[in-house]
């Protein structure tokens, strides 16, 4: 059926869920916010991709978009109060759900077609979708051609959709843009951490595709991560990534979604070396920590002296969300020779300001608290913080940051702890 009688059964007042990054079921998005009678309608989500017409005004009184990680569409929207943002570890999503925190009426979905067994795919995001699709009692799928068919715990019976519409469009990509000097020095810092036979945890951005692409001399690397972009597929095809030394799920990468190009696509269609699991199970701790030399890469906005972590926020302006960075940050330093990495410019702002600072902007949110906090890699070194006190974290933090701040950060440190800094 077309995408407006598809979103018929859809009633005021429910609780949709839709599927994000690059399995946004657009056709279907935009067909609920064609129906003027619909209002009252909450809609949650982590990032979605390509348009969000529920963000915009003519839609607002009508629904109501609450991220559970916020992506670029609806920042702004969060900012001037249009929307809302649940903050929560990526690995309980699932739980809000499944136990009825939130409850689901029905979810928005994009699946591959189904194969002769009746069958469709979550393809490119299990993640939270897996629970959306499990609790929902109406279930609205996109069936797109061009969705990748995935493994793991991805399959919908197609008999579970109450409607669907057929799509043959490309997916929402994201390509690796070119390197700069910053990212490149701080790829080379997190290399030389890595011994052979690692587990990875990444994501995407210029830093993680800087540190894949300088891991080529290793040997026997392993991924077991929420998400991964095409600097893996390299390290596959290089024989470089094997996961023979993995505890858990050897032989296989483990990824709750992807994000990339059509090439990436290409790499997990079908491909029975990749499991796509359910987030809960990805990010799980009492899992990571059974995997040996397990590295988490993660990112930060800003970084205090003591090793305060703000990862989500612009100040009081929310920027994406805790995410899997805590999952995993808890889940490598508790892991048989885990390394657990904060990674992160020096600057910002075209070199105006420090991300070291000696206190976090007032509203930051603390994702990564002194206490979990362990290697803070910039573009001027890496220094493990675990252990040590408020006044060696300052004398470390200062030697990685900009030349052009550490005189005044270590005067202010000092004004506040009233420590001498060497």
């Amino acid at each position: 059926m077309c995408a407006d009688d598809a979103v018929c059964g859809l009633q005021n007042g429910m609780n949709i869920f839709i599927h994000g990054a690059a399995a946004t079921p657009t056709p279907l998005i935009e067909a609920m916010c064609r129906r003027a009678d619909l209002e009252g309608i909450r809609l949650y989500h982590m990032h979605t991709e390509g348009p969000a017409p529920f963000l915009e005004p003519e839609c607002r009184d009508r629904f109501a978009s609450i991220s559970l990680f916020t992506g670029q569409p609806a920042r702004l929207a969060v900012q001037e109060g249009f929307a809302d943002f649940i903050p929560v570890f990526l690995s309980d999503i699932p739980s809000l759900f499944r136990d009825g925190n939130i409850r689901l009426d029905a979810a928005l979905l994009q699946v591959s077609p189904p194969d002769r067994h009746g069958f469709c795919s979550l393809g490119t995001s299990v993640d939270a979708a897996r629970a959306a699709a499990d609790i929902a009692p109406l279930l609205i799928a996109e069936i797109n051609h061009q969705m990748p068919r995935t493994h793991g715990h991805s399959m919908v019976p197609l008999s579970s959709f109450a409607a669907w519409v057929e799509t043959d469009r490309p997916l929402y990509e994201h390509h690796v843009i070119a390197e700069t000097p910053v990212e490149a020095a701080i790829g080379e810092q997190i290399a030389k951490l890595i011994e052979d036979g690692s587990t990875l945890q990444t994501g995407i951005g210029a830093i993680p595709a800087a540190l894949l692409s300088r891991l080529g001399n290793k040997a026997d690397l392993g991924v077991h991560t929420e998400m991964f972009s095409d600097g893996v597929v390299d390290l596959v095809n290089a024989g470089v990534i094997t996961n023979r030394r993995k505890q858990v799920y050897p032989g296989q990468i483990v990824t709750s979604f992807v994000i990339g190009s059509r090439r990436l696509f290409d790499f997990v269609n079908d491909n029975p070396q990749v499991a796509f699991l359910p987030c809960d199970i990805t990010n799980n701790t009492n899992l990571l920590r059974k995997i040996d030399r397990l590295v988490a890469v993660n990112s930060a906005l800003q970084i205090d002296l003591t090793g305060q972590v703000c990862a989500d926020s612009l100040g009081h302006r929310i920027y994406s969300g805790i995410g899997g960075q805590m999952d995993f940050m808890r889940g490598a330093a508790i892991s048989q020779g885990g390394l657990p990495i904060i990674a992160l410019p020096s600057t910002a702002g075209g070199g105006k300001f420090s991300r070291i600072v000696a206190e976090l902007t007032p509203g930051s949110g603390v994702v990564t608290t002194r206490g979990h906090v362990h290697w803070i890699v910039t573009e001027y070194g890496a220094v493990n913080l675990h252990g040590l006190s408020l006044r060696q974290r300052g004398e470390q933090l200062i030697s990685i940051a900009h030349p052009d701040f550490r005189s005044e950060l270590r005067t202010q440190f000092s004004n506040i702890r009233h420590y001498s800094l060497g």
